[in-house]
């Protein structure tokens, strides 16, 4: 089966579920950054109720999760499926949360969630930027631009939470020599500080994948590469890695 049919063979078997309104393409596959060996994510769109033993039921080999399976949050659940040799993503989403937090992305407001395999966590407009990149392959869902007034609030929330992580970190971790703990506390506030970078242009992340490339901020590797034990240099280094981030926001905003 070509790349073209399996897409049209999951999209008609998912919006065929009971309660699905909608489905879409996302990933690298709908951004066109994808390689021969990259997943394939679909989204499911449905309101008030999807029972996953629908979608067990197809038959396809793999994990489904129950609705809140992922964490309760946004990101609310979904499956690793693999069909037709072919490793494929599922996600669950409530119509009625997306339009709920469109609405507040619209007004400038979000809150972060922790998600597992994600540093920064997620930010609650995760979902509405998922509309904004995905391909609508079944049914209708908002495709919205990104909103001004995020634009306008994202960036500082994301870049304060870098700065107070370094901050802690100096306090905490560069002081003592603890090199495990300050090596999570610059890739964490890298993470953050990348989101603000991309915020600060108007443009949707839906991961954190190829986050810090298109930040710009890629040089942290070397910083950690170099981390050792003594604390005057490991609070150049932290110097180092804010000088970074601040550099990368400042050609971000506008």
């Amino acid at each position: 089966m070509d790349d073209l049919g399996f897409v049209d063979h999951v999209a008609d078997h998912l919006a065929a579920l009971p309660g699905v309104l909608a489905v879409t393409l996302g990933g690298s596959r709908a951004a066109g950054t994808d390689e021969p060996s990259s997943d394939w994510d679909f989204a499911l769109y449905y309101r008030e109720h999807f029972d996953p033993d629908d979608l067990r039921n197809i038959g396809w080999q793999g994990t489904v999760s129950e609705i809140g399976g992922w964490g309760g949050g946004v990101f609310n659940g979904g499956a690793w499926l693999e069909i037709d040799g072919r490793s494929v993503d599922i996600h669950y989403r409530n119509l009625d949360v997306v339009e709920h937090e469109l609405a507040e992305a619209q007004h400038g407001s979000f809150h972060i969630e922790p998600l597992m395999f994600h540093l920064a966590g997620i930010p609650s407009y995760l979902v509405v930027a998922e509309l904004g990149i995905n391909r609508v392959l079944r049914g209708h869902v908002p495709q919205p631009e990104y909103p001004q007034a995020l634009r306008r609030t994202a960036p500082s929330i994301w870049m304060n939470r870098a700065h107070m992580t370094l901050g802690y970190a100096r306090r905490a971790y560069a002081a003592n020599g603890h090199l495990t703990e300050l090596a999570g506390a610059l890739a964490i506030s890298a993470a953050m500080a990348a989101h603000a970078v991309i915020a600060a242009r108007g443009e949707w992340v839906t991961n954190e994948k190829r986050l810090l490339e298109r930040a710009g901020l890629r040089h942290m590797d070397e910083l950690i590469f170099a981390l050792h034990r003594e604390p005057s240099a490991l609070g150049e280094t932290i110097d180092r890695a804010i000088q970074l981030f601040n550099d990368a926001f400042a050609e971000a905003v506008p």
